[in-house]
């Protein structure tokens, strides 16, 4: 469904930022004007939509996802585990995905997220098991198709059981390989441009499934085509202990002994660091993506969030897999970032509109954008409309706040570069009974 020429979104309930309690006027893709509270349009207008019950943010940008994970939700093998003990369980499970699972499931996550209020999604894929070389070029085919911004990251694993690293030995690449193919897909697939909808990262899985050489030889590539840089850090003490053992030096030390300690890298979890790695971290600018719901679950910890943020690096959020999560639901993950990081700072610092800066602008800045995660003049019309109908709304009077406090999980109207993706909560084009069914079948076969 194309828009009109220009749009005004008109008179939102409420708002994330009081500059655009008005609405907003869409044009040709772009934010064209902000209206303040009880002003109209100066630019004129095709079309208006009503908003007045609805609540108006950004679109939500999701900073650290595994698509493929949708499939092994709740997976029995997995249960009450830690990180370690949960990846040895699942590996397994995981060696066994084909390219119909990878299309099935990378589907049905971007639709969960969209339908959560998430406009770009960054997903971390480093399962390459023989049958599954093209993971990614199938991944983006499916955003394409449902109309999501991606930022997909070109993961990979070369440290296999034999050498001392996690993964077993069917789950992982020559390194070679890994790097003839994350320059294929940057070529192929990534755009610099502003308002690009596919971008491309490059993300060695952690510092137990992948060596020193890769990360070193990942970081020049990224350098060379001015791509970012991913991996999960610092998401437990096994970890820290690995990297000891391994490396003899601690993470942060060993991410700045191959070349990454720069502002191109974005971590996932970020939990484990002291106070002057704290301080070198933001220093460099490195981005960390916060994935509160995982962290809980999997027993990890607390990301010290305010702490890496008053040091200088960008804090985003993300659902993190749909097997530590176990749902793809962004805005009930913004919720989990309230309560959690409540319980280490307290209400006063960490207020609803600090988690909704965060999994906005802050995940933007994590992928090294500056055209999305905010509602202003010239940036991209990426946005989320709520609805506070629900029953768990009845009688709430902050409708911002009602967003989190009261649970709110679905979004009611979507709109991604310009064009409206979800309507009255539903997903445009898309069968979604159907791809839920075949989702079912094809997760039963990984039981």
């Amino acid at each position: 469904m194309q828009n009109p020429n220009a749009l005004w979104i008109k008179h939102p309930l409420a708002a994330l930022s009081p500059s655009y309690s008005g609405g907003v006027v869409i044009k040709e893709g772009k934010v064209a004007e902000l209206v303040a509270a009880g002003q109209q349009p100066t630019l004129p207008v095709d079309a208006t939509f009503d908003a007045r019950e609805h609540v108006l943010l950004p679109g939500l940008v999701n900073a650290h996802h595994h698509f493929y994970q949708t499939l092994t939700r709740a997976h029995p093998v997995a249960l009450n585990k830690e990180l370690f003990s949960w990846l040895v369980s699942l590996y397994p499970v995981w060696a066994r995905l084909h390219p119909e699972m990878v299309e099935v499931s990378t589907q049905l996550a971007l639709s969960e997220l969209l339908l959560s209020g998430c406009t770009t999604a960054s997903d971390h894929h480093y399962l390459f098991p023989q049958g599954l070389e093209d993971a990614i070029d199938i991944q983006l085919a499916q955003a394409e198709r449902l109309g999501v911004r991606v930022h997909l990251t070109r993961g990979s694993m070369s440290l296999g059981q034999e050498q001392g690293g996690l993964p077993p030995q069917s789950t992982v690449q020559s390194e070679a390989t890994i790097l003839a193919d994350s320059e294929r897909l940057i070529r192929r697939y990534h755009s610099a441009e502003p308002g690009a909808m596919s971008r491309v990262a490059l993300a060695p899985c952690s510092p137990f499934s992948v060596s020193s050489e890769l990360m070193k030889a990942s970081s020049e590539l990224a350098t060379r085509y001015g791509v970012q840089l991913h991996t999960h850090l610092a998401e437990t003490h096994d970890e820290t202990e690995f990297c000891l053992k391994m490396f003899g030096m601690r993470p942060v030390d060993y991410l700045e002994s191959v070349g990454w300690l720069n502002d191109r890298v974005w971590l996932a979890h970020g939990i484990h660091f002291n106070e002057e790695e704290i301080r070198r971290l933001g220093k460099a600018g490195v981005g960390i993506a916060h994935c509160p719901s995982s962290n809980m679950l999997l027993a990890s910890g607390q990301c010290p969030t305010l702490d890496l943020e008053a040091a200088g690096c960008p804090v985003g959020i993300g659902v993190d897999g749909s097997a530590s999560n176990d749902c793809s639901n962004m805005i009930l993950e913004v919720r989990q970032a309230l309560l959690l990081q409540r319980l280490r700072y307290g209400a006063r610092r960490i207020t609803h509109q600090k988690v909704l800066e965060w999994a906005t602008r802050g995940s933007a800045a994590c992928l090294g954008r500056d055209d999305i995660g905010e509602l202003a003049v010239g940036k991209q019309a990426d946005l989320a409309l709520f609805k506070l109908d629900e029953i768990q709304f009845a009688g709430a009077g902050d409708p911002l706040a009602a967003l989190l406090l009261c649970g709110a999980h679905r979004a009611d109207r979507m709109m991604v570069a310009g064009k409206w993706r979800v309507i009255d909560g539903a997903i445009c084009n898309l069968d979604i009974e159907a791809l839920k069914a075949r989702q079912r079948e094809l997760a039963a076969k990984l039981l």
